[in-house]
């Protein structure tokens, strides 16, 4: 038979059963549709956060009050110590440290004349806006004697002095609002910045002193320090100096651990590429139960329509038909199930993640590879699977067929 020829029996027989092979294609679909969407969405958050860290400069370093893991427990949180607001002023002392802004979280309900709002508010210092390259829109930021004395301060986030004061919120410095109950002055307003690439969604949040937070906003306590290195050529002097202050102000032997952890930008791009890895291992595997539960729903289909077509095949044989005809003919019918469903899957795919982006304001990175990967999986999920069934309606003796009811 010519390869034609072959193709277009192939083809016939898949359409004459075209429910059966829409069922029977559902495996592969889901698997394809599965890998198409999941990646982009993998993908897409990798370059979010990527950009946010990006976004914070070079000579950013991240201190957490924890140890780091190291696989010796199952859990190596140690937050006996944690750091203090004396460990920021040491650490704002150290020659290599430009700014050190701490953060200490907590949310409540702010309220403005008839308006109340619940926000999530953070204890900073006076340097947080220049740590986290963010801008002011209008006011200003904390001043030292403010920070010091504890005064009721507030500089508001951009989607935060919307939420409170409405569209115009330009006229929001100068105003008085009340945090659990206590007056505060707003001084300043962030300047409108896109939450996808701002760490923390600046815009959402309400900064305090960390002073006045810590003695007067309830149970706060300090769970991370960003910090910036006079120049991006001193980020490792200045995690050096950080690490000598705390490992000092905590008392730490020698042979002790760090009961905190520095993080610079690198090593937390590292992180993120990790959790990627880890990420597309864990797809990888989704993809392989779907397209092996797909094919062997390829498989069961073809064993079916070689006993269905066991008359046809003995008048192809009895009229000439070699075996490597046959044979190529039910793989082809395979190959074509896998990949129709490799190109339904495809576009499900695509689609769904348009959705997740539409509806569900999710970041969406398309990709060629996992779409390539996904036809050639199907390709040889067909091949795999077609063999055993197209072998054995090779193998049927021509009278035997025939005979066949």
């Amino acid at each position: 038979m010519k390869f034609q020829e072959i193709i277009r029996v192939s083809l016939n027989s898949l359409r004459t059963n075209m429910l059966r092979s829409l069922l029977t294609m559902v495996g592969i679909i889901i698997g394809v549709a599965a890998v198409i969407a999941i990646v982009a969405i993998g993908k897409g958050s990798t370059a979010t956060i990527t950009s946010q860290i990006n976004s914070m400069g070079n000579n950013l370093l991240m201190i957490y009050p924890y140890a780091p893991y190291d696989g010796s427990s199952s859990m190596s949180f140690n937050q006996t110590k944690g750091i203090s607001l004396e460990d920021i002023e040491e650490l704002e002392k150290q020659k290599a440290v430009a700014e050190v802004a701490p953060s200490a979280m907590t949310s409540a309900d702010i309220t403005w004349s008839r308006n109340k709002v619940n926000v999530q508010i953070e204890g900073t210092s006076l340097g947080f806006v220049h740590v986290r390259k963010l801008s002011l829109a209008q006011g200003r930021s904390f001043t030292h004697y403010e920070v010091d004395k504890r005064l009721n301060v507030v500089v508001l986030g951009s989607d935060a002095a919307r939420n409170i004061f409405g569209p115009d919120a330009s006229k929001s410095v100068g105003e008085i609002i009340m945090i659990k109950q206590l007056p505060f002055k707003v001084v300043g307003v962030l300047a409108n910045s896109n939450s996808n690439s701002n760490m923390n969604n600046s815009g959402q949040q309400v900064y305090v002193p960390i002073t006045t937070g810590m003695e007067r906003l309830g149970n706060m306590s300090i769970q991370q320090v960003n910090a910036s290195a006079t120049t991006e050529d001193k980020i490792d002097q200045a995690s050096a100096e950080i690490r000598q202050v705390l490992r000092t102000r905590h008392e730490l032997k020698p042979s002790e651990g760090d009961d905190f952890q520095i993080m610079t930008q690198t090593e937390i791009l590292k992180t993120v590429s990790g959790v990627d890895r880890v990420m597309n291992m864990l797809l990888i595997g989704v993809a392989a139960i779907a397209l092996g539960v797909g094919g062997v729903g390829i498989m069961n289909i073809m064993l079916v329509s070689v006993t269905e077509r066991t008359r046809e095949i003995g008048i192809r044989k009895a009229i000439g038909a070699q075996r490597s005809d046959i044979m190529l003919q039910f793989v082809a019918e395979a190959v074509f199930l896998s990949l129709m469903g490799g190109l339904v899957g495809v576009m499900v795919g695509l689609g769904g993640a348009k959705l997740l982006e539409k509806f569900a304001q999710m970041p969406i990175v398309y990709s060629v590879e996992p779409v390539l990967y996904s036809f050639l999986c199907c390709m040889g999920v067909g091949v795999l699977f077609g063999v055993y069934p197209a072998r054995k309606a090779s193998k049927l003796r021509p009278i035997d067929a025939l005979r066949y009811e």
